[in-house]
């Protein structure tokens, strides 16, 4: 066969096959699942892609939060012993391993200005974030305060790290409270529908009247300002949209062909709404999740803000934006938390934006 040949034989198969390149490619789309679907499509939106890489730092700031920013050092040598301060911490919190007596209240900062230590290796920020330092109060961005201070002079920059945790968390743990209890009560009145549906609607109703913000604080005022009860408050209070979003979704999902095989074979109702329903109505509700915990980051920063918010003694990042209310001319103290804010809630918005259009069809190739 000679090259002509081959060329025209190559040029012409797919006009035998009826089927142009495009075809071809949607041709092998068909029997890829759902979900890589969506998350072929979702790498399209270069702002959520961007904000999920943005997430994943926080989430690791938070997650490393000792090792970035603390008043031990990470490693040091002193009397010639080798020491890791941050990770004996993390030890003895745990009960694994307890420091021994003379070493519990060391100073190793002192230490290192009086030149006993024989090595010694620092965070990148060499300050925890309740340190007080009332010399430095106040104190504008410069030297290793690199976002300074505030008006007991703990430093802004470890505050903020270590303030993550409770806010990222908060955000996390009161999402997921609404969403278990919004997904549990909208498939039951969605599957089940009559008197069950009537009643769990009528209750969603009524917690819907509720102004929710100053139930949280009622809430809070009752039983304290501990960090747990303020992500159940935000959770027991924001699952309405969720349970009416999943109910919709429910009440086309039961009259498919296979929830009605999987009623006439006896399935148990339990069995069916676990494995089939929820699963095939759950999708839309992964949106709404995304937009809760950017508002649950929202709310305890404004309780922390109004003084209704953790202890004193817990640093987040309302607690510190807080702290520019009695100091006005402490401009740091409200840009650099509430930038922080601001970063957290746009990100998880668009990543929740992200969700909700690569899982409409419409908008699919």
């Amino acid at each position: 066969m000679t090259e002509k040949d081959t060329i025209e034989k190559e040029s012409l198969a797919p006009e035998s096959n009826g089927l142009t390149k495009a075809q071809l490619e949607s041709q092998k789309q068909v029997g890829a699942s759902y979900w890589s679907l969506v998350k072929h499509q979702f790498k399209k939106n270069k702002l959520a892609i961007i904000s999920l890489y943005i997430v994943a730092i926080l989430v690791l700031m938070a997650l490393s939060a000792d090792f970035l920013a603390s008043s031990k050092p990470l490693y040091a040598v002193y009397k010639g012993e080798t020491y890791f301060p941050v990770i004996k911490d993390y030890l003895n919190n745990l009960g694994i391993s307890k420091w021994d007596p003379e070493l519990i209240n060391i100073n190793w900062k002192s230490l290192d200005n009086e030149n006993k230590l024989e090595s010694v290796l620092w965070t990148p920020v060499p300050y925890g974030s309740t340190e007080v330092d009332l010399a430095n109060s106040l104190s504008p961005p410069q030297g290793d305060h690199y976002l300074g201070t505030d008006g007991i002079g703990r430093d802004l920059l470890a505050g903020l790290i270590h303030g993550s945790r409770v806010s990222l968390s908060v955000g996390f743990i009161a999402a997921g409270i609404a969403l278990v209890i919004g997904i549990l009560l909208g498939s039951m009145a969605g599957y089940f529908g009559g008197k069950v549906d009537i009643v769990i609607m009528r209750f969603v109703e009524i917690m819907v009247t509720f102004p929710t913000f100053f139930l949280i604080i009622t809430i809070v005022a009752i039983y304290g300002s501990s960090i747990l009860y303020i992500m159940a408050a935000i959770g027991f209070t924001s699952w309405t949209s969720d349970a009416k979003l999943i109910r919709g979704e429910v009440l086309k999902v039961r009259n498919m062909e296979y929830i009605t095989a999987a009623n006439s074979i006896g399935l148990p109702h339990r069995q069916i709404i676990f494995r089939h329903v929820i699963p095939n109505a759950i999708a839309p509700v992964l949106v709404s999740g995304a937009f809760a915990i950017a508002s649950a980051i929202l709310v305890e920063a404004s309780l922390s803000f109004l003084g209704f918010g953790v202890s004193a003694t817990t640093v987040t990042w309302g607690s510190l934006l807080n702290e520019a209310r009695g100091a006005s001319s402490a401009w740091w103290l409200a840009i650099f938390p509430g930038f922080m804010i601001f970063i957290a809630v746009v990100t998880y918005n668009l990543i929740g934006e992200g969700l909700r259009d690569a899982l409409d069809p419409r908008l699919r190739d």
